[in-house]
């Protein structure tokens, strides 16, 4: 892994001090802009990271409730898909690789059985993607808008946008280029894919699923 460059570092550094940058762990990594796919694949974080053009992009830590949102649709996909032989279901922390310099981690994620057998360690670009956003402002851009056109740009044929927030799913199928909204679907509908002809989820088990109950 390509270190950070040393004139970085004050001339008088003999090592990290308190309420400094601890420079013995941040020299060995790129800076940001610099970082390949070879770097980003090889590190051992435990959080999710994804590679945009060479920076490390953070992503939320998931709270309770999005981790049972998440918990609720993986279950409901999964079952569709493995009971029609159709492809697998996954979720993160997986990268998938959009193209050369470009990694996502979707929350959920859906390979049709056309992809399983070239997979490598890491998929190559989907069928679905489905994000539940988070409060975080970034994420929310990341979410409604960066990742809504570069999966369209990687030809993903369908993304879902799941906001516990305004308890909406939106269902983006891939037409040509960009992506078309199949619909927007709230409390009391039921969220279908175009894609996947027959799936179907209630708006209201999903986001009850991610209610805590005392």
């Amino acid at each position: 892994m390509t270190a950070m460059n040393a004139e970085a570092v004050p001339l008088n550094h003999r090592g990290s001090k308190r309420g400094e940058p601890t420079w013995e762990l941040a020299l060995r990594y790129p800076y940001q802009g610099e970082w390949t796919e070879a770097e980003y694949v090889a590190l051992q974080e435990k959080r999710l990271l994804e590679l945009s053009d060479g920076c490390l992009e953070f992503l939320p830590m998931p709270t309770i409730r999005h981790q049972l949102i998440v918990k609720a649709l993986f279950q409901l996909l999964d079952l569709f898909v493995s009971s029609r032989g159709l492809g697998q279901v996954l979720f993160a922390p997986l990268p998938v690789r959009l193209w050369a310099g470009k990694y996502r981690e979707p929350d959920i994620l859906f390979l049709s059985t056309a992809r399983l057998p070239s997979l490598q360690q890491y998929p190559e670009g989907m069928d679905l993607a489905i994000e539940v956003v988070s409060g975080d402002l970034l994420d929310q851009e990341r979410d409604l808008v960066t990742k809504r056109q570069e999966y369209a740009a990687a030809g993903i044929s369908e993304y879902w946008i799941v906001d516990p927030e305004t308890r909406q799913i939106t269902v983006l199928a891939l037409d040509g280029k960009q992506y078309r909204t199949h619909g927007e679907f709230v409390l009391g509908m039921e969220a279908t894919s175009v894609l996947l002809a027959g799936f179907a989820v209630a708006v209201d088990k999903i986001f009850s699923a991610g209610q805590i109950i005392d």
